[in-house]
C-alpha cells in the first residue's frame, strides 16, 4: 500500500504558530517590554509584533532568532523556527517542501501551470490570486514568500540536478497578462541555461502521451531513497512504496522521450517570444 503522508493541519492562527505566538507573548511580558518596544528592536511595527502573537501572520526566521537574542529566551523561540516556517505552505504541501529542499535531484511534470520553482514572482503572484476558493490578500502574501524561498534551491552548494517536463499548452496560457507572460517565458530561458537544470516542453501535437493520469514530482535523496509526490485540487500524497514510485519513474521516462530536447525547448520558447 502507498504512503500517504498526513500532515498536521495547521493554519494561521491555529496549531503550532497559536504557540509559537503565545511563547512570544510570555517571553516579552517577561522581559517588561512593550510591543512598540520589541518591534523597534527587531525592525517591526508593534501591530505587525500583534499580529506575530495572534498568529494572524507567519513570523520570519529572522525576526525569530532577534527575538530569541533580545528577549533572552535561550533558544526557546528559535526552536520552533522550522516548524513555524513549514507553516508557510499550504497543509497538503508541507512535507512535500521538506523533501524538496533536501533532494539530490528532482523531476517534474507541469501540466496547468509553469512549476512554482520556475515561477516568477509577478507569475506566482497571479496564480495565487487565481485561487478558487478565493485566499485572503495576506495568506497569498505568505505563500508567494514560501514559494519564493522555494527557488533557494538554484543556489544549493552541491547543486542538485533539476529537470522539468511541461506540457506546451502550458507556456501558451498567458497568466497575469501579456507582460507577466513575457517575464515568465524569459526567465524560464535564463533558467534552461544553467548547467543542472534541463527544461522540456511536450508539443502538443504528438499523438502518444503518458502522462495523461496527471501531475507528478519525483525525488532522489541523500540517502538513496526515491520518492513521488502527486497532487491535484489540494489532495496530495508522497509515495515511498518502490512499486509506486519505479511505474511514475518509467512514466517520466517515457514523457521525457516524446517531448522536444532541452535545445528544441529553447527554440521553441523563444519563437513564442518572437511571436507576441
Amino acid at each position: 500500500m502507498d504512503d500517504e503522508v498526513q500532515q498536521p493541519e495547521y493554519e494561521v492562527g491555529t496549531g503550532m504558530l497559536f504557540v509559537f505566538g503565545r511563547q512570544l507573548k510570555l517571553f516579552r511580558e517577561r522581559a517588561g517590554m512593550d510591543r512598540a518596544r520589541l518591534g523597534s528592536l527587531t525592525g517591526y511595527s508593534a501591530s505587525t509584533i500583534a499580529s506575530f502573537e495572534q498568529a494572524r501572520r507567519i513570523p520570519p526566521p529572522k525576526f525569530i532568532d532577534q527575538a530569541d537574542e533580545v528577549l533572552q529566551a535561550g533558544g526557546v523561540l528559535c526552536a520552533s523556527k522550522e516548524e513555524v516556517a513549514r507553516a508557510q505552505y499550504p497543509a497538503f504541501f508541507r512535507d512535500a517542501a521538506k523533501l524538496e529542499a533536501e533532494a539530490l535531484v528532482l523531476h517534474v511534470y507541469a501540466t496547468q501551470a509553469v512549476p512554482g520553482l520556475l515561477q516568477t514572482k509577478e507569475y506566482a503572484r497571479a496564480v495565487f490570486a487565481m485561487w478558487r476558493p478565493e485566499l485572503d490578500e495576506e495568506v497569498v502574501e505568505q505563500r508567494l514568500t514560501a514559494r519564493l524561498a522555494r527557488q533557494e534551491i538554484f543556489s544549493r552548494r552541491p547543486a542538485p540536478h533539476l529537470s522539468f517536463v511541461i506540457e506546451e499548452a502550458v507556456l501558451l496560457r498567458p497568466l497575469g497578462g501579456e507582460a507577466i507572460w513575457r517575464s515568465q517565458l524569459e526567465h524560464l530561458m535564463l533558467l534552461a541555461e544553467k548547467r543542472n537544470v534541463e527544461i522540456q516542453v511536450l508539443p502538443h501535437s504528438r499523438q502518444e502521451h503518458a502522462g495523461l493520469a496527471g501531475p507528478f514530482t519525483l525525488m532522489e535523496m541523500k540517502d538513496g531513497r526515491r520518492i513521488a509526490y502527486a497532487e491535484v485540487q489540494g489532495d496530495s500524497r508522497v509515495h515511498t512504496e518502490r512499486q509506486r514510485v519505479r511505474e511514475l519513474e518509467r512514466t517520466y521516462g517515457t514523457l521525457r522521450a516524446q517531448a522536444h530536447t532541452p535545445a528544441e525547448s529553447r527554440a521553441l520558447i523563444e519563437k513564442l517570444l518572437g511571436e507576441r
